[in-house]
């Protein structure tokens, strides 16, 4: 019989995500595998920007609405340790469920997959040797969190129901052809993802008007690959998010306009592609 949809249809796969670098990722992953030794456990990144929650949150959407229902997801970017924040783990519609603080990091990927239900996770409900010092609770509360429900523990053993922050992504604005919008994540490459939706951008524009930040408009080229750019070359084309990407082919965007998360990015009118001619 097929599984009824809203039901947990995937057991023992986690995801993990966060700002912590790999030394600590892999006290969480021995944590996760002491208490449940047979989980599949996926590293989606663990060297995102540290305590940069917005960055964070959208890099999550992104990547692991690609996983299959019933995934646990576990995101760790966490600036307030040990404080007044909540840990809370979020029950979606698709049997995923995802753990983390509440901070507003699983909110947008808890609004793609719909139906979330939150509940804030009691430290004294879960099995283990239990938290040491305050300053690492992925270690030490959202790791055996996630083994037990991805073991198959209902929610409602760990923690009453509540409310959770639902955060919030920097949303793009058009008028006709002028877009604006920001960055809102620097790759590995120091490719410059924003939040403008390739879609908003005409495909058959050779060449797109951009200004980022406070730097002067200028007229880029419109490409579908880092090869059609050209080594050394500035231009813009189509990212993996689904968004408008700037970037240098073979080299770092993010240096050469001295960008970051947040920059404001403006894009707009068909321009003619750099060194040729007035007609």
């Amino acid at each position: 019989m097929a599984p009824r949809a809203g039901r947990l249809r995937t057991r023992g796969l986690v995801t993990l995500t966060s700002d912590l670098g790999w030394a600590y990722a892999a006290q969480m992953k021995g944590a996760l595998l002491r208490a449940a030794p047979s989980l599949t456990l996926v590293d989606l990144t663990h060297d995102l920007p540290r305590h940069r929650i917005p960055e964070a949150a959208f890099v999550l959407r992104a990547m692991a609405t690609s996983f299959p229902p019933g995934t646990v997801h576990v995101a760790v970017v966490d600036p307030g340790v040990g404080g007044r924040r909540a840990p809370i783990a979020v029950r979606c519609g698709d049997g995923s469920v995802l753990i983390g603080p509440d901070n507003g990091v699983l909110g947008p990927l808890a609004t793609r997959l719909g139906r979330p239900v939150g509940y804030r996770i009691d430290p004294g409900r879960l099995a283990g040797p239990g938290r040491v010092g305050t300053t690492f609770d992925g270690r030490d509360l959202f790791a055996p969190a996630a083994a037990r429900i991805a073991s198959g523990t209902p929610l409602e053993r760990l923690g009453r129901r509540a409310e959770f922050s639902q955060g919030s992504l920097p949303e793009p604005h058009r008028s006709g052809d002028r877009l604006a919008g920001e960055v809102v994540h620097v790759d590995h490459f120091g490719n410059l993802i924003t939040n403008v939706p390739t879609a908003w951008v005409a495909t058959t524009a050779p060449a797109v008007h951009v200004a980022v930040g406070r730097g002067r408009r200028r007229a880029v080229r419109w490409v579908v690959s880092y090869e059609e750019l050209g080594r050394g070359r500035l231009g813009a084309l189509g990212s993996s998010f689904g968004t408008v990407e700037i970037a240098v082919a073979e080299g770092n965007a993010a240096r050469r306009l001295r960008a970051t998360t947040g920059t404001p990015v403006r894009l707009g009118g068909r321009g003619r592609p750099p060194g040729q001619p007035r007609a």
